[in-house]
């Protein structure tokens, strides 16, 4: 086997075109990389309520690091670990979006709430991740300075008009290293492949850091290389280029 034993994707803007769907070329280059011994997994910003669909279809039994690292598993539904925002973050949170005007979302382990669909019993729920979205400059740049001004918040994005919000040191980067020490590798042993800021913390880590050809420009300047887009099978790609090679 080669220096890479562990390859983790992002799902939106990586793994998947714009379709939503992992092309079969993906599809059949990731089994190629299971098939010589490399662990291939996800580490997406997604709730695994909208991860196992794609696993249950692509019959993939691989750790996945859900929710920018708020949970980690060892394989579909067999739950490693679990790092919770506080009620009171999310109250605040909540009153902070619904004064900005900005779109608004929330993974808890029950499932996903926004601005269409929320609840006023947050006390009885696990919260894992706020989000905002809004297209104001002036009020996404207000919101991450009141994010930042806490200091105990993990704040990214998966596109540039939103924020991601996650317990303070709890990302996608922390979520594979976990995965990284049950394995018994390191993360120099990582490919990862991601296009937002909350890939940043995956890339800069990982042994070979690659950033999409659409992903953001931050992103871009901090990767190892930059690659194709998600429309034109990245993964296999980098799988066949820089993985399954001699």
């Amino acid at each position: 086997m080669g220096r890479y034993k562990l390859i983790a994707l992002d799902m939106d803007g990586t793994l998947l075109n714009s379709e939503h769907e992992v092309s079969e070329e993906n599809r059949s280059w990731m089994f190629k990389a299971l098939d010589a011994g490399i662990t291939v997994m996800l580490s997406t910003g997604r709730g695994v309520q909208n991860v196992y669909p794609y696993t249950d279809k692509l019959n993939l039994t691989t750790p996945i690091v859900a929710v920018n690292g708020g949970e980690v598993y060892k394989a579909p539904r067999e739950l490693i670990s679990r790092h919770t925002l506080d009620v009171e973050a999310i109250r605040s949170m909540h009153e902070m979006a619904v004064r900005h005007d900005a779109w608004f979302w929330a993974y808890a382990v029950e499932g996903l709430f926004n601005r269409e669909q929320w609840t006023d019993d947050l006390g009885s729920l696990e919260w894992l991740k706020f989000g905002f979205f809004t297209d104001n400059d002036a009020s996404r740049a207000h919101i991450t300075d009141w994010l930042r001004e806490q200091d105990v918040y993990e704040i990214t994005n998966s596109h540039p008009h939103n924020l991601e919000v996650n317990p303070k040191g709890i990302s996608k980067a922390s979520g594979i290293g976990e995965v990284c020490r049950r394995l018994g590798i390191t993360m120099n042993e990582v490919v990862a492949m991601g296009d937002s800021l909350n890939d940043m913390s995956m890339i800069r880590e990982a042994g070979l850091g690659v950033a999409m050809g659409n992903a953001q420009e931050a992103l871009k300047e901090a990767a190892n290389l930059v690659t194709v887009t998600n429309n034109e099978h990245a993964v296999a790609r980098i799988i066949r280029e820089h993985v399954l090679v001699d």
